[in-house]
């Protein structure tokens, strides 16, 4: 299977790396010329994947029609862009969806937008914990490939799996989806706890009452518990929630440390997508009526509604309970 990706960022830098390690081509969609020219000139994407030299086989083009020739398309657009790229993307050929979020306006998971955007082809999803450099440097990673047709998944996690790069397949997309979508929130959570100085229990505390709320929710949209469990959900959840190298993490240790989340966000070239997330995913509980403290005090501290000391001692001041 000949394979695109479409998003130039960090995260689909690396999967293109990824896949042209055994030396086939990999057509590479970017939006910035600036990368377009390094990519293809330099061999390099000094902008989103510094100091990792890219393989030859990595063409990078900013036209969409340059993958019409692919048997495989990775998607790795920002959330709320997907709908517009996906669109644009050659009909009928396998989408894997790599991007991590819930569509703001619509409430509706990425596997849903891709549906409506281009309801000719079949649709996959890959999620896990994955840094993006790790990847690209060749480490050891597994993740979950979800795809309700189990003939497809096989074959796509055929031509993904890397002696390092491990995927596990599963059926339930909607459960993939959406702890991959959840612990982005979270991780600000755990971010602020870190910025603020609260301590490792207070980190501890908020990955496993948070992992709880993953949980409420996922099985409130029809997700199973092995799922978000797994890989894509508790896997993925550890990962961001325990390091800077994690965009949401890094963006709520700035919030602990008591900068805007506006100053924050405008200082960045990359998408944290937590932050766009975080409203989206609280409207969505509450209609569910589903209960998401930790996502309802990342709310509050986006919108700078409240300050973090009101924040923090409302949480601590919810009724006690059983776990």
């Amino acid at each position: 299977m000949k394979a695109g990706v479409i998003g130039a960022g960090a995260w689909g830098t690396a999967l293109a790396q990824l896949l042209a390690s055994d030396g086939q081509p990999v057509a590479l969609w970017a939006l910035e010329p600036d990368v377009i020219e390094a990519i293809n000139g330099r061999q390099e994407n000094p902008l989103y994947l510094a100091n990792i030299p890219l393989s030859a086989s990595i063409r990078a083009t900013g036209a969409m029609t340059d993958l019409a020739t692919c048997d495989l398309l990775l998607v790795v657009s920002p959330a709320q862009h997907l709908r517009s790229v996906v669109a644009q993307a050659p009909a009928g050929v396998p989408l894997v969806l790599c991007s991590k979020g819930i569509e703001a306006g619509t409430s509706l998971l990425m596997s849903e937008v891709a549906q409506q955007a281009q309801p000719t082809s079949p649709i996959a999803v890959l999620s896990g914990p994955t840094f993006a450099h790790e990847v690209a440097k060749g480490l050891p990673t597994a993740i979950t490939l979800a795809c309700e047709d189990r003939a497809l998944g096989q074959r796509l996690a055929a031509r993904i799996a890397r002696p390092s790069f491990r995927p596990y397949l599963s059926d339930d997309v909607i459960g993939a989806e959406i702890g991959g979508a959840v612990k982005n929130v979270l991780a600000i959570a755990c971010g602020v706890a870190e910025g603020a100085g609260l301590g490792l229990n207070a980190r501890a505390a908020l990955i496993s009452r948070g992992f709880a709320e993953m949980t409420r929710f996922g099985l409130a949209r029809g997700a199973r518990p092995e799922t978000l469990g797994g890989l894509s959900g508790l896997g993925d959840l550890v990962l961001t929630c325990s390091s800077t190298n994690s965009r949401n993490f890094s963006l709520g240790k700035g919030l602990g440390e008591g900068a805007s989340a506006a100053a924050l966000l405008a200082n960045r070239r990359t998408v944290a997508e937590g932050a766009f997330t975080a409203p989206v995913l609280r409207d969505a509980a509450r209609a569910a009526g589903v209960e998401m403290p930790v996502v309802e005090a990342v709310c509050a501290l986006l919108a700078d509604v409240a300050p973090l000391g009101a924040v923090i001692d409302a949480l601590l001041a919810r009724p006690l309970r059983p776990e």
